[in-house]
This record gives structure tokens, C-alpha cells and sequence, in this order.
């Protein structure tokens, strides 16, 4: 090539090989960043559910009296402000599907691309609001379930 070129570097080589190292590398890389972003994500909007769930608690006091005077265990209570946080968080890691699902069909119809959605895609978000909503609901429950029925009832 050098001779047919006569010394001049007009020309390269390019090796497929390495192109394709080069695209796994910079998929990697995307992968961690994305998988990065929807950490914190995930850790911001777990933090605002359970200060939701906090407010909860110190807005029905009252409430939580009344319901222990009444029989109610603290394991009841518990239980109670445990399924409502894993409601908030399931309702919205079902919103949050549903609006990913409707901009992969948009851009998929825009661009004409055909795409492949797989289960897991589908159900990892679910599980993961399901465990955010047990994780950052427990606290705020146990809160809840540790109220003094007493102090509780004299609450205004």
C-alpha cells in the first residue's frame, strides 16, 4: 500500500474486531450510566415516599389511637401503613411502565423502528417499586405501629 501510495498516509485499516470492542465498550459504559441514573432515581423517589408515608403517620395519629383502642395490634398497624406505601409505589411503577411503554411506541412509530419488548423489561420495574415501597415504607410504619395509644387519643 505504501509503494501503490507512493509514502502517503491516505488510507487506514480497519479491523471489524475492533470495532466491535470499541461498541461493547461504549454499550457498557451507556449501561452504567443509565443503570447509575435510575439508582438515584430510585433512592430520590423512595426518600419522597417515605417522608409521604412520615406525614401520613403524624397527620393520623388521632386515628392510630382510636384503631389500638379498639384491639388493634401494633402489628396491624404496621401491616396497614405498609400496604399503603407499596400501593403508592406500585400505582406509580405502573404509571411510570405505562409512560415508558407509550414513548417506546411513539419513537419506535416516529422513527419506524421496530422493537422488541422483553418481560423483564416489563416486570422489573414493578418489582423494583414493589421492594422501594417495602423498603422506604418500613420505617414510617414502624413509626406508625411504636404510636402510644394514649398520647395518641389526647392528640388534636
Amino acid at each position: 500500500m505504501a509503494v501503490a501510495h507512493h509514502d502517503i498516509q491516505d488510507y487506514q485499516f480497519v479491523v471489524p474486531l475492533e470495532l466491535l470492542k470499541q461498541a461493547e465498550r461504549t454499550q457498557r459504559t451507556f449501561n452504567l450510566v443509565l443503570g447509575s441514573i435510575a439508582g438515584i432515581s430510585l433512592l430520590v423517589g423512595g426518600i419522597g415516599i417515605m417522608n409521604i408515608m412520615l406525614a401520613t403517620v403524624s397527620e393520623r395519629t388521632r386515628e392510630i389511637g382510636i384503631r389500638r383502642a379498639v384491639g388493634a395490634t401494633q402489628r396491624h398497624i404496621m401491616v396497614h401503613f405498609l400496604l399503603e406505601s407499596v400501593m403508592l409505589t406500585i400505582s406509580g411503577g405502573i404509571i411510570g411502565l405505562l409512560c415508558g411503554l407509550g414513548a417506546v411506541g411513539a419513537i419506535s412509530w416516529f422513527a419506524g423502528w421496530r422493537v422488541a419488548i422483553s418481560l423483564w423489561a416489563v416486570a422489573l420495574p414493578v418489582i423494583m417499586s414493589f421492594l422501594a415501597g417495602i423498603f422506604f415504607g418500613l420505617y414510617p410504619a414502624r413509626q406508625a405501629a411504636h404510636v402510644d395509644p394514649i398520647v395518641a387519643l389526647r392528640h388534636e
